[in-house]
């Protein structure tokens, strides 16, 4: 059902009144309410006045126009421009024309201070009436191109009227000091008893036909003395034509003189203002003059086509000294754009009216507005107002149809809306009014029927909506019908609509609030007529028919008491007077006194379908008696409601003894007793659907008796005639009852007896439903007949009901057995009702032999993944170090880390010897901070390459390693999507980058930059390599063997001090570790043996892979301690010295690390750290924990820059200038400032470790965990599908697929070839493994918020533990088993990835022999 509530209506009221409202006011709380007095008619009202006079005679010719010098002394001509300086004072009418311009001067005073005086402005040009000048006269008409009126300027012709239009009588007779009258009526202060208030006034209106170009003077106001006219002067009249531009920021007053206490107030003049544009927020006012009564408001109309600013527009009547609530009619505002009327009397009470008469067809009006305690009134009998839009009463507002003395008219209203806000309608006759919308807000409509019975029953449609809000109240002490096609609204307490008899009819929806009262079986009632006008004789005063939906939240009251005094079941009385009740759903209570009893009325109709009225106490003549219920009737047999909500009450109880007075005493004879009570009326609903709400109340009860012995009413009767009962699938409830249905009886007093309760019956209904409202038979019950009653629910057999099941309702209830039913829970599953995971179980024989076979599965998938692991990839297991084959040049037994050499060299030994420098790329190759070079040459190579053509290089190389936008995008989405996904996108695109970078240098470059001819012909000399890891890239520079220059390429002890940075950056995926190139062990090999640096190298990077990004302070450690103890204890042999350093930081703050290779000799002299951007800072570094000049007791970063002096040759020294970083000792690693991430967090899982040794053990046991990690997986996915489906899709998609992704990328990792290969996979694998922890997370929070709604219920259903029922306490196992399988494989895959990237354990060895012959 439909149903609208107050917050939509009262908002939809505000927005279309703000809207529509043209001139906003501020509006009043009060609201006025008149009484309707029935005085006897006085004929002379109809004609009191002349309310149309005659249209006033064509105006003469204009005379002569006056000179502009001559006749008013300005300066100029007319017809170019003529300027008035000076004050004018003008003694009779004066015309001007001409083709100039007019100016009035500032200060300047242009009067003519006579009665009726006309100035008359007919330019061409443009007038102006400057600052503080002022124009006086009776009439004043302007004709000009543009007219402005500054601030302070003002033309008036206040109280300068010339003599109204003949035949009318605006000025009051007599001496009552009356107001005059114009636009509205002028105020009288005459206390007439005899006579209504608004039947009281002075002057009178007219010049309705002229109001859209008023014209007329206005008229004087009377006087109290005959020889003294004290009477206020009428207002002037002001007419403007402006062509083009108006600009009004003085003022324009037509307003009426004051009569002060003596004399009445003038009535307001006239203004006509013309024009296309109009600006300025001037003051216009043609209100009525104050006096001892107020005039009445004169007329203004306004015909401007573009307003920019909102002047203030007065045309109120004037203030009454001798009766100060009662201020003159206010006047009409006609805006002839809009063609809306209004009527606004300025917030000043008054009881003097404005005539509205006849009403243009041809344009219709558009709006009227009636506010401010403005009151109008439509005089003439069968008169029409009619207008295209909106008719809106606010802030007191009045509106008034026909005379209270003669209410035998019919009055029609049509509008688009009728809007009323603090205001009051009354109408003295029949309204057939027909609007769209009809809001009432506070308001009153009041119409008086009088006692003509010609007039006919006033009708009130609103095709869409009505809405009564803030104690509305629509009256009628006459038939009212009130017609809708859509919803009528009474919104809350206070909200009236009553009638001698009231018909509603045709609305969508009808809605009675709380504390609204709507107020007040023969074929008639059964089968209305179309129009659903019943016979008025038929004892009912409440019909509703022909209504969609009804809302019932107050009252619906008047059928009460509205029954018979006699009837079928009257009651009878004793020879004392004492009464039965009277009967009818049940039977009436008797009478007792002194031992006497009489039997109540009988019991009567049928209660199937019922359709009669309650019977009375019986004595129709006798004191006090009573009256039973009438009949509501809601809907026909044809026309059911579709829907009936009530939260109010419908009553039609019997009328209960009230007591008689002593004059009623004296007519009983002496009789003590009293009749009984009436018994209950008939409430008949014909509908589809009814709610009742919680203090929802249908009363049909019977009467009290009187106290001496009389019985009670029998109760009534309350039937619902369901028109239509679903049934089956498409059942619905159609009753919802939360209040109460009363048909019991009246209680009888002293000795009498209670009647008989009523009778509540409703259609019978079909198969599977029961009772009165035809509710489905309750669960496990059915009902295969036709019926209502309660015992036709047979009880269902229980034979068949499976465990953890209970029977259910069914749509539209049960009709044949068998009963169905349903598990306990939608974890359980039909037929049986077992969860997924038990199907699953005892299809495989039960819990202990699914377990068993589970497990001995694992065991043996785990074995056979094992052997073909070791078949297809051919790991074996390596005990110990193997024996190292000294004298080659590499040795095989060592780690892939050894060597991560791949450039591919055509003649490795030719290119170290023409080697010249190696420079590094800064950056990480991340999306963010890509690979990029300087574009200052370091000095080693700008002997070598053109720097302009260098730098041209750089920018060439620079825009290549940049990655585009989208590629930044998809690795941030797959970061927090699936980041493994993310990874190995960086590491594509990375390998991508690389690939053109030296595609770019070997094929497309020119060589431009370098000096050498050979090399710029043969594309020779430039080679660019990076490390495996893809995030450290460097470029070497060579000889090509035409420069002819012999102190180039320098040796490696002329190189020294020489930086090798670590590729990687410290993370799991990418550990530090230092190339060990070709180039780079040839110049190495000048001082060292190519065997002892593979072997530090190895162990080298066999130390920095347990270094963990985020605790590098600690991680460091052993790596110094390494280079102590193993490296440069070796090294120094061959006089070289290597220490652990950090290079230049980029601008995003990372630091590159790496080793710094020297002399051993220069250990204590000034070295420099070269870095990778040939920038340029020196300072002096001393190694010694003592020395004089730089001693650095607390052991922090020595970040001294250093400066080396290096003897190239005896006879030559150069001092090279070298880029700067800092050297890392242990004392200065707590000083080390570094940067933590998410994934630091993370790295205390997934790290690198040491190997273990026993790579197939290793792997049997991961094959086993990753089998198991499955197992659990779609044990817990089983699980949670079992609580819900939603669940399942969380955990699969949060993150996407993280939970199903660690079991092939481990049998990938497993079955791979290579150990590099597998190893990276490896890691690959952990990071999923580490992934699907969020999505485990997800599982925990889903079975925990499963647990907690669900843990009371499933108390009720106790299982052994043997049947692994998975109660809602057991939800953690499943997720608690993957945190323990996922934290296993985290530490067996760290150490398979150990085992398989450092096959010789030796590396790690302590013992300094063993480590150097291994």
């Amino acid at each position: 059902m439909a149903r609208i509530q107050f917050n939509f209506a009262f908002i939809h009221f505000l927005i279309t009144t703000i809207t529509l409202t043209t001139y906003p006011r501020v509006l009043s709380s009060d609201s006025e309410s008149d009484s309707f007095p029935i005085i006897d008619f006085d004929s002379n009202l109809l004609f009191h006045q002349d309310y149309s006079p005659p249209s006033p005679p064509p105006p003469p010719p204009h005379p002569p126009s006056a000179s502009c010098t001559d006749d008013l002394g300005g300066i100029g001509l007319i017809d170019t421009a003529c300027q008035i300086v000076t004050d004018v004072n003008l003694t009779r009418d004066v015309y001007i024309e001409g083709k100039g311009n007019f100016y009035i001067h500032p200060g300047v005073r242009f009067h003519c201070p006579n009665f009726g005086c006309s100035i008359t402005i007919n330019i061409s040009g443009n007038f102006n009436l400057s600052v503080n000048s002022s124009i006086l006269t009776g009439t004043f008409e302007l004709v000009a191109n543009n007219a402005s009126f500054f601030n302070g300027s003002v033309v008036n012709t206040t109280g300068l009227a010339g003599d109204p239009p003949p035949q009318t009588s605006g000025t009051p007779q007599g001496l009552e000091g009356a107001g005059g009258g114009h636009g509205g009526r002028g105020a009288c202060c005459l206390l007439d008893k005899e006579k209504l208030p608004e039947d009281v006034w002075g002057g009178d209106a007219y010049s309705w036909s002229s109001l859209q170009e008023p014209c007329s003077y206005g008229s004087k106001g009377g006087s109290t003395s005959k020889e003294v006219d004290y009477g206020g002067g009428g207002g002037g009249r002001v007419k403007m034509t402006v062509k083009e531009y108006l600009v009004l920021d003085g003022a324009i007053l037509a307003d009426g003189g004051h009569g002060g206490a003596k004399g009445g107030g003038g009535s307001g003049g006239s203004i006509h203002l013309k024009a296309y544009k109009m600006t300025g927020g001037g003051r216009i006012s043609a209100c009525g003059g104050n006096g001892f009564a107020g005039g009445g408001g004169g007329r203004i109309s306004v015909d401007i086509f573009s307003r920019h600013d909102d002047p203030q527009i007065f045309v109120h009547g004037g203030n009454s000294l001798g009766c100060p609530k009662n201020a003159g009619g206010a006047g009409t505002l006609y805006d002839a754009v809009a063609r809306s009327l209004t009527v606004s009397n300025h917030n000043m009470s008054t009881d003097t009216d404005t005539l509205l008469l006849e009403f243009p067809y041809q344009p219709l009006w558009t709006n009227i507005y009636v506010r401010n305690h403005g009151r109008a009134t439509v005089p003439l009998l069968w008169s029409r107002v009619q207008v295209q839009g909106q008719i809106s009463l606010l802030c007191s507002g009045v509106l008034s149809f026909g005379l209270a003395h003669y209410a035998s008219s019919e009055f029609e209203l049509l509008a688009e809306e009728l809007l009323m806000s603090d205001s009051v309608i009354k109408v003295y006759g029949a309204l057939r009014m027909s609007v769209k919308m009809f809001l009432m807000w506070n308001s009153q409509m009041l119409i008086d029927g009088g006692e003509d019975v010609t007039v006919g029953t006033s009708l009130l449609e609103a095709s869409n909506l009505v809405v009564l809000k803030e104690s509305s109240v629509i009256h009628s002490n006459a038939n009212l019908g009130v017609h809708g096609q859509g919803l009528l609204n009474l919104s809350g307490p206070g909200n009236w609509i009553e009638a001698q008899r009231l018909v509603l009819s045709l609305f969508y929806s009808i809605h009675v609030a709380p504390g609204s009262i709507l107020r007040d079986c023969p074929s008639e009632l059964l089968h209305p007529p179309e129009d659903c006008n019943v016979n008025s004789s038929l004892s009912f005063t409440l019909q509703i028919c022909r209504v969609e939906d009804i809302t019932v939240e107050g009252l619906i009251e008047g059928v009460s008491g509205m029954g018979c005094t006699g009837g079928v079941g009257r009651g009878n009385a004793l020879s004392n007077g004492a009464g039965s009740g009277g009967g009818h759903g049940g039977k009436g209570g008797s009478a007792c006194y002194n031992g006497n009893c009489i039997e109540g009325g009988v019991s009567y109709g049928n209660a199937e379908l019922p359709c009669e009225i309650g019977s009375g106490s019986g004595e129709e003549k006798s004191v006090g008696s009573t009256a039973g219920g009438g009949i509501v009737v809601m809907g026909s047999l044809e026309h059911p409601l579709s829907s009936l909500s009530v939260e109010g009450s419908i009553r039609a109880d019997g009328e209960s003894f009230k007591g008689i007075t002593r004059d009623q005493l004296v007519v009983m004879n002496g009789t003590v007793g009293g009749p009984g009570g009436g018994s209950g009326g008939t409430i008949l609903l014909f509908l589809h659907t009814i709610d009742l709400g919680d203090y929802a109340v249908l009363s049909s009860v019977g009467g009290f008796g009187s106290p001496k012995g009389g019985g009670g009413g029998g109760g009534g009767r309350v039937h619902f005639h369901w028109s239509d009962i679903p049934t089956g699938d498409v059942y619905q409830p159609i009753a919802r009852v939360n209040g109460s249905i009363h048909i019991w009886g009246g209680l009888g007093r002293d000795e009498g007896h209670a009647g008989e309760n009523g009778t509540v019956s409703g259609k019978a209904c079909p198969k599977g439903l029961y009772g009165i409202f035809c509710e489905e038979c309750p669960a496990g019950t059915y009902k295969n007949v036709t019926g209502s009653d309660r015992a036709l629910c047979h009880t269902c057999p229980a034979d068949d009901l499976p465990h953890r099941a209970a029977y259910i309702t069914v749509r539209g209830g049960i009709a044949e057995t068998p009963c169905p039913y349903k598990c306990v829970s939608d974890r359980f599953h039909m037929p049986h009702c077992y969860t997924a995971l038990e199907e699953l179980i005892y299809t495989f024989g039960g819990p202990w032999l699914f377990g068993l076979l589970l497990l001995g599965l694992l065991i043996l998938l785990a074995l056979v993944l094992s052997v073909a692991r070791m078949k297809f990839v051919g790991v074996d297991e390596l005990p110990g170090p193997a024996p190292t084959q000294h004298g080659s040049q590499i040795d095989h037994s060592f780690p892939f880390l050894e060597s991560l050499n791949e450039v591919l060299e055509t003649n490795r030994a030719e290119e170290s010897q023409s080697h010249v420098h190696r420079m590094y790329f800064m950056g990480r190759n991340t999306f963010s901070e890509p690979w990029h070079l300087p574009h200052t040459p370091p000095e080693q190579i700008k002997e070598i390459v053109y720097e302009g053509a260098f730098n041209t290089f750089v920018d060439e190389i620079n825009g290549i390693a940049t990655y585009q936008w989208w590629e930044g995008a998809i690795y941030s989405i797959l970061s927090v999507l699936a980041y493994p996904l993310a990874w190995s996108w960086q590491q594509w695109r990375r390998r991508v980058k690389l690939q053109r970078l030296r595609e770019f240098v070997r094929s497309e470059y020119d060589h431009a930059c370098l000096r050498s001819c050979r090399s710029r012909a043969l594309y020779e000399g430039l080679k660019v390599a990076a490390t495996s890891d893809l995030m450290l890239v460097y470029m070497d520079f060579f000889l090509g063997g035409d420069e002819k220059r012999t102190d180039i390429p320098a040796s490696l002890r002329q190189r020294f001090p020489m930086s090798i940075l670590f590729g990687g950056d410290g993370s799991y995926m990418a550990p530090f570790s230092i190339q060990s190139d070709n180039i780079l062990t040839s110049l190495i090999s000048q001082m060292v043996p190519p065997t002892t640096w593979y072997r530090m190298t190895a162990g080298l990077n066999a130390q920095l892979r347990l270094v963990r990004r985020g605790r590098l302070r600690v991680t460091f450690q052993p790596v110094l301690r390494w280079l102590e103890t193993q490296a440069n204890p070796a090294l120094r042999i061959y006089g070289i010295h290597v220490d652990l350093a950090w290079f230049q930081a980029t601008t995003f703050g990372h630091c590159q690390y790496g080793l710094l290779v020297y002399a051993a000799e220069e250990e204590r002299e000034c070295i420099s750290v070269e870095g990778i951007d040939g920038a340029k800072q020196v300072e002096e570094e001393s190694r010694g924990v003592n020395n004089t000049h730089n001693e650095n007791p607390s052991g922090h970063w020595r970040e001294e820059m250093l400066v080396s002096q290096a003897h190239r040759r005896r006879d030559s020294y150069m001092t090279r200038k070298k880029s700067y970083g800092g050297i890392i000792v242990t004392n200065s690693l707590r000083m080390l400032e570094e940067k933590r991430d998410l994934f630091y967090l993370i790295s205390f899982i997934v790290h690198n470790t040491k190997p273990v040794g026993h790579q197939d053990l290793v792997g049997l046991v991961i094959s086993m965990l990753l089998l198991g990690d499955f197992s659990l997986v779609l044990l817990t996915l089983l699980q949670l599908y079992s609580i819900s489906l939603v669940d399942v899709f969380l955990v699969l998609f949060i993150l996407p697929l993280g939970i199903l992704m660690p079991f092939p990328a481990g049998i990938n990792a497993l079955f791979s070839h290579r150990p590099r290969r597998s190893a990276g996979l490896a890691r690959i694998y952990s990071l999923w493994n580490v992934t699907s922890w969020i999505n485990v997370v997800v599982a925990f929070i889903c079975g925990y918020t499963h647990y907690n709604s669900q843990s009371s219920s499933s108390k009720m259903f106790p299982f052994q533990p043997w049947n692994i029922s998975m109660d809602e306490s057991e939800w953690w196992i499943f997720p608690a088993g993957l945190v323990a399988c996922k934290i296993l494989q985290s530490q067996l895959v760290n150490w398979h990835i150990a085992n398989l990237e450092i096959q010789d354990r030796s590396l790690y060895s302590n013992n300094y022999e063993l480590f150097w012959q291994s």
